[in-house]
């Protein structure tokens, strides 16, 4: 009111809330999120049926897609999906323990919000407290080699075992090593993995048991003729981006014919070259054509007759993976083939797995680029063990990029908890406050655990704490016997970059959201919840 006449900043119809309000609702917003992955943690967690607005179904206890799949209203909710996310492409696993560690933090802080401390205080305690508790994971940390298969392959196994996976995970933790073995780079400073060198491919039909790691790629394609071979031996490899067609012109081109004889000659000599252009794929010694464009019907009963496997229309993504896995130059011409450009395969083959036909090009000598081929009775089963694999391989590549690991059944969590209550006695202000309640959060991990599997969470809580003051830094709970053990001796491990991801995305989600004291909605943007809204129902991807 400016002189008795009220002046309109805002839209007509938008809303806004500020101060304690905004805070509380953004707070609830967030908890609410948290709350709704919690029960997935670990592997005693439940799963979550999710259904989109055409009836599609996402069975799974994966957080990341659990949260990708909610249609999320309430723009602080927006920011524990992004937590997920960004956990999940830098680590690729501890997606749902990200989220659990950032409504911990906002709930513990909202205690000291409502006994006046300024929310900039806390925010300033959080980062410090992320700062010590990366410290304190990197002293508690293990280092291992990328020849340590049996610590590796526990690191898989233990990010399998919350899947639905958990009946195989021996056998995939097992692929799962020797997956990202076969495609590391070995740099200055250590390895190197590109995931883009792992071809995955899903097949229902068959058992998990029948998922297996080929030393090659699988091109989704048959052979383009029925006259060509099903198998080629000792396979000398064409990769190319070209078509074996004639081109058209690329302007418009009138004839004129006065002969009926000079149509066949025309004919002729399109037959003539497409002949040439297969002469020169056999040429160059190979017995496999594997194209990115197209192959003309004579020319492919012409490579038919020389007993050349052709395949054509073939994703350029799964060219390049080709050339990476069989060592073959791509070229962009028939011209331009040599023999030095063909990649070499022990074997490529048609193989029928349940109603299609798939080209598999394996026994590849020293492949950068390999293939996994997930099979399941059903569709959702196959899905669910697509997820688990992808979570597990990027375990392994993050172990083997960083060389170490830290103790996992919340062994780690419960560590800096204890060590950050003696950090914020020194550190003193107003900030010990909130160090204390970063301390109170971490152990949100452990409980959930507890919970999840139906024991005593406070038993287990005291009996953690006694031991890691004892300087047992590597005791966690067990969920199969409901004991604390070593968790190191128990194989129940993790890379130390889960961990690190985890209280980075957390905190900073956590404290971005602390800091929002005035949320303005504009009309129509259905942004603006209610004080306490929380995530909105099942729907498309956010």
């Amino acid at each position: 009111m400016m002189g008795g006449q009220p002046i309109f900043i805002l839209k007509e119809g938008s809303k806004r809330e500020t101060g304690r309000d905004a805070m509380k609702a953004n707070i609830d917003a967030a908890k609410g999120i948290a709350a709704a992955v919690r029960t997935s943690l670990g592997p005693r967690g439940m799963d979550k049926m999710l259904v989109d607005s055409l009836g599609d179904i996402v069975i799974t206890n994966d957080g990341v897609t659990i949260l990708k799949e909610m249609d999320v209203e309430h723009p602080a909710a927006k920011m524990m999906v992004e937590v997920s996310k960004t956990q999940d492409s830098m680590v690729g696993d501890g997606t749902t323990t990200a989220v659990v560690i950032a409504g911990a933090l906002l709930q513990e802080a909202e205690s000291l919000i409502n006994q006046n401390v300024h929310p900039t205080v806390i925010a300033e305690g959080y980062r410090m407290a992320a700062q010590k508790a990366k410290d304190i994971l990197e002293a508690a940390s293990t280092p291992v080699k990328i020849d340590d298969k049996a610590k590796i392959v526990k690191m898989a196994e233990t990010s399998l075992s919350s899947k639905s996976a958990t009946g195989s995970k021996v056998k995939l933790a097992d692929i799962s090593y020797e997956t990202i073995k076969a495609v590391a780079e070995k740099t200055e400073e250590g390895y190197k993995v590109d995931m883009d060198n792992v071809q995955i491919v899903k097949k229902q039909g068959g058992d998990i048991d029948d998922t297996e790691l080929i030393y090659g790629i699988i091109v989704d394609k048959e052979k383009v003729h029925p006259g060509m071979p099903d198998e080629v031996k000792n396979a000398k490899i064409a990769v190319m981006d070209a078509a074996l067609e004639i081109k058209k012109p690329e302007f418009d081109t009138n004839l004129k014919i006065d002969d009926p004889t000079m149509i066949q000659k025309f004919l002729s000599q399109e037959e003539q070259m497409l002949k040439e252009m297969v002469k020169k794929v056999k040429e160059t010694g190979a017995n496999v054509l594997i194209t990115q464009k197209g192959i003309d019907d004579l020319a492919q009963h012409y490579l038919s007759k020389e007993g050349i496997y052709a395949v054509r229309r073939v994703k350029k993504s799964d060219i390049e993976k080709l050339s990476k896995a069989t060592g073959a130059s791509i070229a962009s011409s028939v011209d331009e083939l040599s023999p030095s450009d063909l990649g070499n395969a022990a074997s490529v083959e048609q193989v029928k797995i349940g109603d299609d036909y798939m080209t598999f090009v394996t026994g590849c000598k020293n492949p950068k680029a390999v293939s996994l081929l997930i099979r399941g009775g059903t569709e959702h089963v196959v899905d669910e063990i697509e997820r688990s694999m992808v979570d597990s391989i990027h375990v392994v590549a993050a172990v083997i990029e960083d060389g170490k690991y830290v103790a996992g059944g919340g062994a780690s969590a419960v560590e800096i908890a204890v060590k950050m209550r003696d950090y914020a006695t020194q550190v003193g202000g107003r900030q010990q406050l909130a160090i204390e309640k970063f301390a109170n959060a971490m152990e949100e991990i452990p409980r959930a655990l507890a919970e999840n599997a139906g024991i005593n969470a406070i038993d287990i809580l005291i009996n953690l704490r006694t031991a890691h003051a004892k300087g047992k830094v590597s005791y966690g709970l067990n969920l199969y016997t409901g004991e604390i053990e070593d968790m190191t001796k128990a194989g129940i491990i993790e890379p130390i970059r889960v961990g690190r991801q985890a209280i980075d995305a957390a905190t900073e989600a956590a404290v971005m959201i602390l800091r929002i004291d005035d949320v303005i909605a504009t009309k129509g943007s259905g942004s603006a919840s209610p004080p306490g809204g929380a995530p909105g129902g099942m729907g498309g991807e956010d």
